[in-house]
């Protein structure tokens, strides 16, 4: 079992836990968020997008993620993938073999494709450390950093700063962050006693340092997407941070991973679960059916993969029955494209007009 599966072995109850709230607080919840589901709604189109955790060049060979990016552009398929630096312990920007440098090309290509990359931080591990290029020994997780509230703002904004300057070095843009979770014992632990302070939630300076850092242009937007919660039925788009044309957003996923998970797992794979044979069911006809703006779920490397994913023909699959299905109801969208479009337009009324 590598490090990654370590970490995430314990990630599915944070996952879902939203979704075990009761049906009413999720309507309420739902509305509240800035959409409802009346009948008389003028969108004629819902967004589908995703966002796919854990990507790197350690599990399988690069051209498993140009394989990707090639069907997700000829498809018209737009999301977003994590782009890790430090994955292996080191920054593959600095040290790199020739699967990694081909890798880096592919990355900085990715946009050009229609996926955004975000920072699933620099290691989704220990906290890395930039002057000597490796990744601290011991210590706190990035994910649970991103939770402590004595850490400031300046700090977060240091490290952040640093994780940009490092993926500028191989011309990448990332266009928000992903909060790595984790299942240790030590961060079970921490997570369990900041949960007794209250819900468990990523620190508002680290939202700040993320503002400041767009306002300086660091990334490829003015308009940053944030990924951390998922429910099926209490979802939505919160505003974390924000001053003029420069915003940060919380874009919660509505939709789960089918398609084998950080374990691989053929068990955790069901093409159904997002949109039957007939196109008759399924989270994506459910969320159509109760005219929700947007359909987004999230996925991870080790199960899509082309190369070894057990996930990536039920993917396929997927594409091809909301093609056959649904191609003048839905429309694909990049998060940061979304986040961008409802901070201008202050809420879903741009999704009237796709």
């Amino acid at each position: 079992m590598d490090i990654h599966s370590r970490i995430k072995k314990n990630l599915i109850p944070r996952r879902r836990f939203l979704g075990s709230i009761s049906a009413a607080f999720a309507l309420f919840a739902f509305q509240s968020a800035g959409f409802s589901c009346k009948s008389g709604s003028r969108r004629d189109k819902m967004i589908l997008s995703f966002y796919l955790d854990d990507t790197n060049p350690e599990i399988v060979n690069a051209e498993a993620y140009k394989e990707f990016l090639d069907y997700c552009q000829a498809n018209g398929i737009k999301g977003e993938s994590s782009f890790i630096p430090g994955y292996n312990g080191r920054s593959i920007i600095s040290e790199n073999n020739q699967n990694q440098l081909n890798y880096l090309e592919y990355a900085k290509d990715a946009w050009s494709k229609g996926i955004d990359s975000h920072m699933e931080i620099m290691t989704h591990n220990t906290l890395f450390n930039f002057e000597s290029g490796i990744k601290n020994e011991g210590g706190i997780h990035e994910g649970l950093w991103l939770h402590e509230p004595d850490v400031t703002i300046e700090e977060y904004q240091k490290y952040f700063s640093d994780i940009l300057d490092e993926a500028e070095k191989a011309g990448i843009k990332y266009t928000g962050l992903t909060w790595p979770g984790c299942g240790c014992e030590a961060c079970t632990k921490r997570y369990a006693e900041l949960k007794q302070q209250g819900p468990l939630k990523i620190s508002q300076a680290a939202f700040d340092a993320l503002l400041n850092l767009a306002k300086n242009d660091q990334f490829r937007s003015r308009v940053l997407s944030v990924f951390y919660e998922a429910s099926e039925t209490e979802f939505g788009i919160h505003k974390r941070a924000a001053e003029g044309k420069y915003g940060v957003y919380d874009l919660m996923p509505n939709a789960m991973d089918h398609f084998g998970i950080w374990e691989n797992s053929a068990d955790r794979v069901n093409p159904d679960y997002y949109i039957t044979e007939d196109g008759q069911s399924g989270i994506i006809i459910r969320h159509l059916e109760n005219k929700a703006p947007y359909c987004m779920w999230y996925m991870h490397w080790q199960g899509l993969n082309p190369e070894k994913g057990v996930g990536w023909e039920a993917f396929k699959t997927v594409t091809d029955r909301i093609n056959k299905h649904l191609s003048d109801k839905v429309v694909w969208m990049r998060p940061g494209d979304i986040v961008t479009a409802y901070h201008h337009s202050g809420g879903w009324s741009f999704a009237e007009d796709l």
